[in-house]
């Protein structure tokens, strides 16, 4: 092993199992991510303060809402993994499509499934489809975070070959003989911790009320991290390198930055939301 290089802590990705029944930490970052994300956003709800009067969305219409993000979360991300990152074998092998304990998730696809979902149950319900965006965005870096540490956990998605004298350099099991940068804990750091953190400050400094700029914020913000964190991993060895060095991941998130930046425009540009005279019904 090299002079300082961190051999990689072999976890088992089944965290329990009881007779046939196996339950992977891959499983359990997106469960907990839903989990802790509904509890934040009942708590963000619950604070008028924070929306300058009662808020667009009751707490029962969003306990409602968990089921239908968690739809648009798998259904859209794993969509997102056969169409962007290896449709030649899906095509080849469909059956692996829905053998989701397998891995393969694509965030982007499932930011489009989770998009869809905030359009159908806003217009469903009558409720503004950017304040419902901006409270599910707003908790998405929990389950962000979750996910990358889940990556770790399953030596995947690791990083780019690094100067062996780097101090956290790491040999992962099935990434060769060479120190690799932990990506995934990069990405964990940038997309869950520091963009939870800016969108938090913001929420505190009155974002809230003006319908579409956490949306927006956390769009432009994820994609710049995106894009940071891609510089240090190894691209899909079904894809490798693109246009110029791009990564798959660097090209699907330009589009996100400029919709992000759109957004946030509008925000601004749009008068902050006014205290409602008729809170909406059922808040707890």
């Amino acid at each position: 092993m090299p002079f300082l290089a961190i051999a990689f802590p072999v976890f088992d990705p089944i965290a329990i199992q009881i007779g046939p029944i196996a339950i992977r930490w891959y499983a359990l970052a997106y469960i907990g991510g839903i989990v802790l994300g509904w509890i934040y956003a009942r708590a963000l709800l619950k604070n008028e303060r924070l929306w300058g009067g009662p808020p667009p969305i009751s707490l029962p219409q969003f306990d409602d809402f968990i089921l239908w993000v968690t739809v648009g979360i798998i259904v859209g991300g794993r969509t997102g993994y056969v169409l962007f990152y290896n449709l030649g074998f899906f095509i080849q092998h469909p059956a692996e499509i829905f053998e989701l304990w397998k891995g393969g998730m694509s965030f982007h696809g499932g930011f489009l499934g989770c998009v869809a979902a905030v359009m159908l149950f806003a217009r469903k319900n009558n409720i503004s489809i950017l304040s419902l965006g901006d409270i599910t965005t707003a908790v998405g870096p929990i389950g962000l975070f979750l996910g990358r540490l889940a990556n770790f956990i399953n030596s995947e998605l690791w990083g780019r070959t690094a100067d062996p004298s780097l101090p956290w350099a790491m040999v992962f099991p099935n990434g060769g003989p060479l120190p690799r940068h932990p990506s995934q804990l990069y990405e964990a750091a940038l997309e869950g911790i520091v963009l939870f953190t800016v969108l938090a400050v913001m929420i505190r400094l009155g974002a809230l009320k003006r319908p579409g700029l956490i949306l927006g914020s956390f769009i432009a913000v994820y994609a710049l991290a995106r894009i940071a964190g891609e510089m240090f991993r190894e691209p899909d060895p079904q894809l490798g390198f693109l246009w110029g060095g791009l990564t798959m991941g660097m090209l699907l998130s330009v589009p996100m930055i400029i919709a992000g930046l759109i957004l946030i425009v509008l925000a601004w540009r749009r008068k902050v939301r006014a205290p409602e005279s008729n809170p909406v019904q059922g808040t707890q």
